[in-house]
């Protein structure tokens, strides 16, 4: 990453931390900004967060370790995300149509972790996402051997975690990711 993109993207996760103090009360930007000055993987996969619409946002930071958790803060599942199967089998498994990915692998990729349905409901607490998309979340490896996967969204103000097969993309579907740091 060159000097100028890393400054830009410090910039921007900075003013959205100071626009949304609500999401990590007790945490100061300098402690984030620590964390991430030279921690090129992490600037790497926030950089993405940013590119693919996420809106990265800091939401916590662990009493024991200190680490910062980032995550998508986008008001719907992020635009430059969506339109994929959960998982590589799941891509595999199609015969025709098939997306251009999963959500599993981008993630990977990204170096991010997918939302699992309690992080998910987390966020919520912290405002309102996802009120006309929906989110893939990480599925119980029990229920995805099944050929299912997990989707959140929120609707008549309240969470809803729904089902589906894996291998299914809709336009309106994607995946919030974190990362730690």
């Amino acid at each position: 990453m060159k000097p100028q993109e890393r400054e830009d993207l410090l910039r921007s996760l900075k003013r959205r931390f100071e626009k949304h103090m609500q999401r990590h009360k007790g945490i100061a930007w300098a402690e984030v900004q620590a964390r991430l000055d030279g921690n090129l993987v992490a600037l790497a996969s926030l950089r993405q967060m940013e590119a693919t619409g996420g809106e990265p946002d800091v939401i916590g930071q662990d009493a024991a370790t200190g680490l910062v958790t980032l995550c998508d803060c986008a008001a719907e599942s992020p635009s430059g995300r969506r339109s994929l199967c959960y998982d590589q089998d799941a891509l595999d498994a199609r015969k025709e149509h098939k997306p251009q990915g999963s959500a599993v692998g981008m993630a990977a990729a990204m170096g991010i972790q997918l939302l699992t349905e309690e992080q998910y409901r987390a966020l919520q607490r912290l405002g309102e996402f996802d009120i006309k998309t929906s989110s893939w979340v990480s599925t119980p490896p029990q229920l995805r051997m099944l050929g299912g996967a997990l989707f959140c969204d929120r609707r008549y103000g309240q969470v809803f975690v729904y089902h589906n097969g894996a291998q299914s993309y809709y336009a309106s579907r994607g995946f919030r990711g974190w990362l730690q740091v």
